[in-house]
This record gives C-alpha cells, sequence and structure tokens, in this order.
C-alpha cells in the first residue's frame, strides 16, 4: 500500500489535518493506498512557497526553463511502467491505455520544453521613425491548476508544462481518486531538481482545496478540468477575485453516420470513441446520429462488434475496457440507464451492472445502447460519463446537424461520409471546437488547440502554442531614443 504527501516549496510534507483518505482499486475493490486530506493552511503555505519562486523561476531564460521539462520526460519515461500500472490500479483505465497516457504526458513536457526557444512577441510598426515598438510575454505568476481523476496524467502534464516553460509557478490540486499516480509525475519534477517553490501539490477536496484556489488572493490564474457544474461556480469565483480562468468541462459528443459511410469504420470508430476508457472521457462519442437508410445494417454490425469486447481488470491480458471509476461513477452511470428506459427509450443491448467472479468485486458496467431516442430525453441531453450511447435516426444532413448541436455543450463531433461537401458542410455548420472527418470523436493531437465551445469550455483552448493565449498577458512596449 502506497501512501503519498503533499509537494511543497521543494519538500514532501504530511497534510496539517494528518487525515488520509483509502484509494479503491475499481476493478477489485482493495485498497491501492492512501491520500492526505490538506486543510487551507496547507494550501497557504504552497501559495506562499510559488510566490516567492516566481521572479527567479520567470528570469530564467526559455531555454533554462525547458531543460527541466526534458529532464522529467526523461525520469516519467524510466517510469513510465510504473505510472501506467498505478493508473490502471487508481482509476479502472486498461494498462495500455494507461501507457498510452503517460507516453502521451512525456511527448508534451517535450514539445513544451521546444517551446523555450520560441519567439514570444512581435514587433510592430511605429508612426515615429525614431521609436521601437515591439511586444513580449509576461508571465501571470502563480497559477492554480485543478484537474480530474480521468487523465492523471495527460491533463495535469498538459497544463503544467506550458505554466511553467512561460514563466510561471503552479500550485496544483490532482483528483484525490488518482492523487497516487499524480504524485509519481510531481516527483519525477522533484528528482529533475526543479528549484523549490515552482511546482507544489495539495491534495485534498474540492470544497476546501479547490475552493481555497479560486479564492486565494496570491493566485493570478486558474485552469481547470471537470464538471460543468463546479466549473461555473469557478468561473463566478474568479470575476470576483480578478483571476483570469480557463476551463474545459462537459461534453455531449455527437457521431454522424451519414447515408454514403463505410459501415466497417463508423462502426470502429463508434466503439471506440464511445467506450474506450469506459466512456470517461470529455470526448468520448455520446450520441450517435444514423442516416435513417443504414440504420438496420450500422445497427447490426454494431451489435456484432460489441460481442467482441473483453470487460475486466485493466491488468490483465487482452482486457478491452475496465471498469468504473468507482463506485459513485457506475451508479450515476446505472441512474441514467434507468432514465433511459422511463423515458421510453429502446435498450437494445447491455444495460447491467455485470456479475459473476470476475465482476463481483468491482464496479463493471455493460456497454450499453438505446435506439429510439428523441433528442430532448436526459439521456441525449446530459453528460453521462460512462459507457452508454443514444441512437438517433435522421433522413438528411441538415436534419443531422441540427439535432448535432442540439445541446448546451459543444466539444467535440465526428462525421464517416466520403461526400466533400457534406465534410465542408458539417465542418462550417456544427457548433463543436473539436471536429473529425472519418474518426471518432475522442482524441486530439498535442500539438493542436483543444477546447469547446458553447458551455463546453471557457472558449478558450489548451494545448499547442495556443497554450501562450492563457499563461501570459501581452505587454506592448514603445522606446523613444
Amino acid at each position: 500500500m502506497e501512501t503519498y504527501t503533499n509537494y511543497v516549496d521543494g519538500v514532501w510534507r504530511a497534510s496539517g489535518s494528518g487525515e488520509l483518505k483509502p484509494i479503491i482499486n475499481p476493478a477489485t475493490m482493495d485498497v491501492v493506498g492512501n491520500a492526505p486530506v490538506s486543510t487551507l493552511a496547507d494550501l497557504d503555505e504552497a501559495v506562499q512557497a510559488a510566490t516567492e519562486a516566481k521572479a527567479k523561476w520567470s528570469k530564467l531564460s526559455g531555454a533554462a526553463r525547458g531543460d527541466y521539462l526534458y529532464k522529467v520526460a526523461d525520469l516519467m519515461e524510466e517510469r513510465l511502467d510504473d505510472i501506467a500500472i498505478t493508473m490502471t490500479k487508481e482509476m479502472g483505465k486498461t494498462l495500455p491505455e494507461a501507457k498510452g497516457e503517460t507516453a502521451r504526458g512525456i511527448a508534451i513536457l517535450r514539445y513544451y520544453a521546444g517551446e523555450g526557444m520560441r519567439k514570444v512577441g512581435d514587433v510592430i510598426p511605429s508612426t515615429d521613425s525614431e521609436a521601437l515598438m515591439f511586444t513580449k510575454r509576461a508571465p501571470l505568476g502563480v497559477v492554480g491548476i485543478i484537474t480530474p481523476w480521468n487523465f492523471p496524467v495527460a491533463i495535469p502534464i498538459w497544463k503544467m508544462a506550458p505554466a511553467l516553460i512561460y514563466g510561471n509557478t503552479v500550485v496544483i490540486k490532482p483528483a484525490s481518486e488518482t492523487a497516487i499516480t499524480a504524485a509519481k509525475v510531481i516527483a519525477c519534477f522533484y528528482e529533475a531538481g526543479i528549484p523549490k517553490g515552482v511546482v507544489n501539490m495539495i491534495i485534498g477536496s474540492g470544497s476546501v482545496i479547490g475552493q481555497g484556489i479560486v479564492e486565494h488572493p496570491a493566485i493570478a490564474g486558474i485552469s481547470f478540468t471537470g464538471s460543468d457544474e463546479v466549473g461555473h461556480q469557478i468561473a463566478l469565483g474568479s470575476v470576483k477575485t480578478g483571476k483570469k480562468y480557463q476551463l474545459e468541462m462537459g461534453g455531449k459528443n455527437p457521431v454522424i453516420i451519414a447515408e454514403d459511410a463505410d459501415l466497417s469504420k463508423a462502426v470502429e470508430g463508434t466503439i471506440s470513441g464511445a467506450f474506450r476508457s469506459t466512456g470517461q472521457k470529455c470526448t468520448a462519442t455520446s450520441r450517435v446520429l444514423v442516416h435513417s437508410s443504414i440504420k438496420a445494417a450500422f445497427v447490426d454490425k454494431l451489435l456484432s462488434a460489441l460481442k467482441e469486447i473483453k470487460i475486466g481488470n485493466g491488468l490483465n491480458d487482452g482486457i478491452w475496457m475496465g471498469p468504473c471509476s468507482s463506485e459513485g461513477q457506475m451508479e450515476g452511470v446505472l441512474s441514467y440507464i434507468e432514465k433511459g428506459k422511463s423515458e421510453g427509450a429502446k435498450l437494445i443491448y447491455g444495460g447491467s451492472r455485470l456479475q459473476g467472479p470476475s465482476y463481483d468485486q468491482g464496479f463493471y458496467v455493460e456497454p450499453t445502447i438505446f435506439d429510439e431516442v428523441d433528442s430532448q430525453m436526459q439521456i441525449a441531453q446530459e453528460e453521462i460519463f460512462g459507457p452508454v450511447i443514444a441512437l438517433i435516426s435522421f433522413d438528411n444532413l441538415e436534419e443531422a446537424f441540427a439535432l448535432a448541436n442540439d445541446t448546451k455543450f459543444g466539444l467535440s463531433a465526428s462525421i464517416y461520409t466520403e461526400n466533400i461537401g457534406a465534410m465542408l458542410a458539417f465542418i462550417d455548420d456544427v457548433d463543436a471546437g473539436l471536429v473529425r472527418v472519418n474518426a471518432e470523436t475522442a482524441g486530439v493531437e498535442l500539438q493542436a488547440p483543444f477546447g469547446g465551445m458553447k458551455q463546453s469550455s471557457s472558449h478558450s483552448r489548451e494545448q499547442g502554442q495556443a497554450a501562450i493565449e492563457f499563461y501570459t498577458n501581452v505587454k506592448t512596449v514603445f522606446i523613444k531614443g
């Protein structure tokens, strides 16, 4: 059993409360380890350390900051298997997926390490011929980072790496459910020799530590990934305290299966988008919009392919889908399945908690498909965050695009079609920050901007070179001789 403490000012420290919270393996119900239950006093110490470190860190060259990120990446690469195994034990993701996520985190670190050598401003012509005018980027200062359990390596790193390379210091509150995975990532920063106070980690509840980050006067910006309900609270609190904020929230992501779609590719992409990571992705496929003329053939292929999925403990060989991340998560998914039934949708596959010797000690839910779904049903409007999809028929693409846009969310969307005109219309007409053609809704390359429209985000973008827009402010310089 593993227990990690907070990391503050270059030192591993127990929380002020002394309390520990057990972390449960969702595949077996065994206790993986313990996470500290931190207090506002712990947070204050972390923010103070980050405040004291920010001036010296920001004055390092971008290349020097990048060298630290390269060292962290090398250490993570050496420990990839251990970090991935810990991730699978803590939140249930299959080991191949956990290894892929950890490798992605390593690649993100190296990408942003290279950003330390890129330009951070532009020369602007002045109307005064004797003057020089240009812009440069100034770091925000101390950045608070609040991350979820579903991507406990990739999301913290795609927030921390740009924050650090652009000269900020960091206080991160990872999800308690995956605190050991987060601590093993932070340990790589520690052993890379990053200066004390530059990176700090406080583990605790959202109601105490998360809210404390929002309210702390010394924190200049907040980057958050999580539910839209919590995101909206963070936005309101950030406005009150004058913080810059960045929110990546929910999705209700549609895939459109056009009349001319390659059904084999469409079925493969639908299953991967909907059920990998047990549907616990903000970009997971949730609504499947199928042209009425091909719906029967599509559903036949979909049901046949689903029967081949192997469900179980993500550490075991050959497992394709693991459990829900916790008992509470499982109960939430099962409650939505009951809502779908009560609303009149037709359950055509799955819909139950899995039972038997391989499943009784875990939080396993079958891949679930509802047909004959109306767009206004709760299962078609609300984020379920589990292995459940809703099938909705359409007769023409205009109707499909309207259905795709018929939610408060706008994170990702995809279409399967061979028609160039349909592709271009989809790209223009669907309200989503990420649109993919002949590919699943989930997945974006690390060098590309990522974020949603409508209530899926704060209309900012993460990853790639777009990250500089949040983690810095533009300073305009005018010099006259």
